[in-house]
């Protein structure tokens, strides 16, 4: 995205990517934190906008729950999860009063609130928004897309898992996005493989290519695998910053060398 004196709030924004999967489950808030985490060691000032309502997980994944939004002159201040605040971060969590309340709303409601989460946040400068958003192609996915599309997206990055039936449910994302005219930077198979904590063998637990093969057949970029990894995992439960920690993880390198694919797409796409 160029910015552009009519842009307000994300006048700063240089690329903006939406996270995108047909199904729950295949770890889209995982793979949004770690490319923004990677992207922010190749030395990007990135921002993360968690428009999954019903399951805002990424403040527990950056360490940042119990954080306050607080107000500025051009609308809410994000919250910013390093001492460079090189990243910040807008989530519905930051909004509710405690951390296992339920968001209890119809759809306008919702769309209302996305659509604010886009106009109303004082993002600053940054190089990448990642738009973490919920599983399927549903109002929320609309609105987010509505409310983005002034501001011409870079395009999705969409995750999947081996497995035929997630496959299957994310060949539907990928027919919502051409219907709606988003681009698909491309695409992420999740959950590929096994990485023993003792040896690092990778072993292939819920099959592999799945994703690869979708790709091919959808005649779209494959950004890569990433392997089940417990150090990963652990990172996440206690929001520390898997990409500084274990760079020798293979989970490590094939999360770097997407957000790289990625830094190397976007010029092509947007000097």
């Amino acid at each position: 995205m160029e910015a552009t004196s009519e842009s307000g709030n994300l006048a700063g924004v240089r690329h903006i990517i939406l996270v995108l999967s047909g199904k729950g489950g295949v770890g889209k808030s995982t793979i949004s934190t770690e490319l923004t985490l990677a992207l922010r060691h190749m030395g990007k000032k990135v921002g993360i906008l968690d428009v999954d309502l019903c399951g805002p997980s990424i403040p527990r994944m950056l360490r940042a729950q119990g954080r306050a939004v607080h107000q500025c002159d051009s609308g809410w201040v994000p919250v910013f999860v390093d001492q460079e605040q090189s990243v910040s971060l807008m989530s519905v969590g930051f909004l509710l009063e405690k951390p296992d309340e339920a968001v209890v709303w119809r759809g306008p409601k919702k769309n209302a609130l996305i659509k604010q989460f886009v106009s109303d946040v004082a993002w600053g400068q940054l190089d990448y928004l990642v738009v973490d958003t919920p599983p399927g192609t549903s109002d929320e996915h609309m609105a987010a897309l509505d409310a983005l599309r002034p501001y011409s997206p870079m395009g999705a990055v969409v995750v999947t898992t081996p497995q035929a039936v997630s496959v299957g449910d994310v060949r539907r994302e990928l027919t919502f996005c051409r219907k709606t005219g988003l681009r698909v930077i491309g695409i992420v198979e999740n959950m590929s493989g096994f990485v023993c904590p003792y040896c690092t063998e990778c072993t292939n637990i819920f099959s592999r290519g799945g994703g690869e093969e979708l790709a091919k057949h959808a005649g779209v970029p494959f950004l890569g695998s990433v392997p089940l990894d417990p150090e990963l995992t652990r990172c996440l439960e206690e929001g520390r910053d898997f990409i500084q920690e274990f760079p020798q993880s293979p989970a490590f390198l094939a999360l770097c060398a997407i957000a790289q694919r990625i830094v190397e797409e976007t010029p092509a796409q947007l000097s």
